[in-house]
């Protein structure tokens, strides 16, 4: 039972977290500035079961100019009596070209704990945890938070036709996590927020205990500067569970409903 509600509860952050690095990237141009905040719940049929928050702000850590961005998970309502959830996972990256300097998680999952910090080497292609020591990766590795917000800067470059795609090696609960996202459309979707025009994505999941296709997740983005996950259903073995953008702020361009 705990590892599958741990298991559950990282695809959930990763698909509301939900290429190849940009070295020279305009930071003008980015959908997001420091300063940022969205509030989701994620709904398991009429039982709201939990909260993520994501924020974003400017840092000066260890001598460096970086981004932090920090991702709350939240058990709320009767689901927080049940097992009660406190996750928190945070990534310091490069503004310049969202290499990740140093990401943490922080897992309180009922009498479950777990903490670990994993920092990257570049020149060397190497990440060196906490719990696990050192493993050579791949060139463009990044953090699952952190790929987050390269997702959304990355729309306006790779994204063009129905059918493309986005691909992006990522190291997460100290393994190597590879994303691919596809495009598979535009759909006019009503929200919590009102109605919005949006781009439909699919990610390739993994078949098996929890689902049962590769297609069992869909993600919709905002079709404006932001590309923000307006909505996110993810269906399981178990059933479905939906993820809804309730509240936002410090967007760097407004975001604006279908009259």
């Amino acid at each position: 039972m705990k590892q599958c509600s741990l298991k559950l509860s990282s695809i959930l952050l990763f698909f509301v977290l939900s290429t190849s690095f940009n070295p020279n990237p305009n930071l003008n141009s980015k959908p997001y500035i420091p300063g940022e905040k969205l509030v989701y719940i994620a709904h398991f049929g009429w039982l709201n079961a939990g909260e993520a928050i994501f924020t974003i702000r400017d840092s000066v850590f260890e001598g460096r100019n970086l981004y932090h961005a920090v991702a709350e998970a939240n058990s709320i309502c009767i689901a927080d009596k049940i097992f009660e959830v406190r996750d928190v996972y945070e990534s310091f990256f490069r503004p310049e070209n969202n290499q990740t300097y140093l990401a943490i998680r922080n897992i309180n999952e009922g009498r479950y704990r777990y903490y670990n910090e994993v920092r990257y080497d570049y020149k060397e292609n190497k990440v060196l945890s906490q719990k696990s020591g050192e493993h050579d990766v791949p060139e463009n590795i990044i953090d699952i938070l952190g790929a987050f917000y390269y997702f959304r800067e990355s729309m306006t470059k790779q994204i063009k036709n129905v059918g493309d795609e986005l691909i992006l090696d990522t190291y997460f609960a100290d393994e190597l996590f590879p994303l691919k996202m596809r495009y598979v459309g535009d759909e006019k979707i009503k929200t919590k927020l009102g109605k919005f025009n949006s781009m439909k994505f699919s990610p390739v999941v993994e078949p098996g205990r929890i689902f049962d296709s590769e297609d069992d997740v869909t993600i919709w983005i905002s079709k404006d500067k932001n590309y923000i996950p307006l909505q996110i259903r993810i269906d399981l073995i178990i059933g479905s569970i939906k993820c809804d953008l309730v509240e936002y702020s410090g967007l760097q361009y407004k975001l604006e409903p279908r009259k």
